[in-house]
């Protein structure tokens, strides 16, 4: 009896040994040695700062930059789980005829519709489907060609460019399917957002004038 559980014990903590710690490390291992930047999260940065991961969407809603998908891990609009905040990779699970879904198409859509108007943009276009619906995931980083396209006139009306150099940034960060037969084409919103800002810098707001400065603070002598 005592030699069956010896032997069993051993098992145990071999397989332990290797699944639990030797196979993690070394899987670890390669993928850091072989794919070093999808290994570490895939971030992208700018300025010595990370301004994201390619892999996660960003919520955009000024009407100088490109907007994406809608995010279903509200509150908190493209997060990982979090048990504490409620919130984690996931998708609405509503139906294609529930009032809340489409409320939140309709919310949208206005959106779309005022930024443009603010813009000066008449746009009566139909808004592409993936610009009012969230992804299985929630948290998918893309659009598509025609989402992206959708939005170039306002974008380029409130930056003050010219439409065929924004049209141009779309096309030049345009994916095709993975592989050349995955997927559908589709455009990186951080990545076309970052180069647009790279191309036609942003100024930044003007200073308030003297008299709505806070004081400053001052070391007593």
């Amino acid at each position: 009896m005592l030699r069956h559980v010896r032997a069993a014990m051993a098992t145990l903590v071999l397989l332990t040994l290797v699944t639990g710690v030797a196979y993690p490390l070394v899987v670890t291992g390669i993928a850091a040695a072989a794919f070093p930047r999808q290994a570490g999260g895939s971030l992208i940065v700018r300025g010595g700062r990370v301004a994201g991961s390619r892999l996660l969407g960003q919520p955009f809603d000024d009407p100088r930059y490109f907007w994406g998908r809608l995010s279903a891990t509200s509150p908190l609009p493209y997060t990982a789980f979090n048990a504490d905040k409620g919130t984690g990779s996931t998708g609405s699970n509503l139906g294609p005829l529930n009032p809340a879904l489409v409320d939140a198409a309709k919310a949208r859509i206005q959106a779309l519709r005022d930024a443009d108007r603010a813009a000066g943009v008449s746009g009566g276009d139909p808004v592409p489907v993936d610009l009012v619906t969230s992804s299985a995931s929630g948290l998918d980083p893309h659009v598509s060609p025609a989402a992206a396209s959708f939005q170039a006139d306002r974008v380029a009306r409130v930056r003050g460019i010219p439409r065929d150099r924004v049209y141009a940034l779309i096309a030049s960060h345009t994916e095709g399917p993975q592989f050349g037969i995955l997927g559908e084409p589709r455009v990186n919103v951080l990545e076309l957002n970052l180069a647009l800002d790279e191309a036609f810098p942003v100024a930044p707001p003007p200073a308030p004038p003297p008299s709505e400065r806070a004081p400053t603070a001052t070391a007593p002598r």
